[in-house]
């Protein structure tokens, strides 16, 4: 692949104003730079994840996720093209019904807690449903293909999967809400 970026500080956003894929220029507060926004910011939380001791597998997963995060930005950056594909779904998906069977049933709330890359799995869970809220609200406004919708909502399922995942490493568990409203009703 050719070099794609030659300057950084090009100072064309100076005027409020930032550049999308197809060359179009929109207002920085633009519910698509919105949407590209919190998707690089879940991004930048996964690669924080990264950075922490993980279950097996779990490393080589996330990266691919950043991969199709960036194929996620790429296509909310050039309305109307396509760059995550229905297959990134239907991954997630996999790699969902194959963490969670190897987790115990929930029987309680548990807290963003535990250990940090558990704790930060929750950061990346919370960061993925706002993003999913800002595609949600672009579509309102541009037509969106179903894909990005998904594969967010799939992806924050995935988070609070792995944190459960993260969190028994080492014989550790989750960290369970003591409600005293539940607890008067028992």
């Amino acid at each position: 692949m050719g070099k794609r970026l030659t300057q950084i500080a090009t100072r064309t956003g100076d005027d409020g104003t930032t550049g999308l894929g197809d060359n179009t220029r929109v207002s920085k507060d633009h519910l698509r730079v919105h949407a590209m926004g919190d998707v690089d910011e879940l991004n930048s939380h996964i690669g924080v994840l990264l950075c922490e001791q993980l279950p097996a597998g779990v490393a080589d997963l996330l990266v691919e996720i950043q991969h199709q995060l960036f194929n996620l930005g790429g296509e909310l950056s050039i309305p109307g093209f396509e760059l995550l594909k229905a297959e990134a779904v239907l991954a997630l998906d996999e790699a969902l019904a194959h963490h969670n069977g190897t987790l115990p049933r929930l029987e309680e709330f548990i807290l963003p807690a535990g250990n940090r890359a558990a704790s930060q799995a929750h950061v990346c869970r919370t960061v993925a449903r706002r993003a999913e809220r800002a595609v949600v609200a672009l579509g309102k406004e541009a037509p969106l293909r179903d894909t990005p919708r998904q594969y967010l909502n799939r992806l924050s399922d995935l988070m609070f999967v792995l944190a459960r995942v993260c969190n028994r490493m080492n014989g550790g568990d989750d960290v369970y809400w003591k409600s005293e409203r539940l607890a008067r009703n028992q």
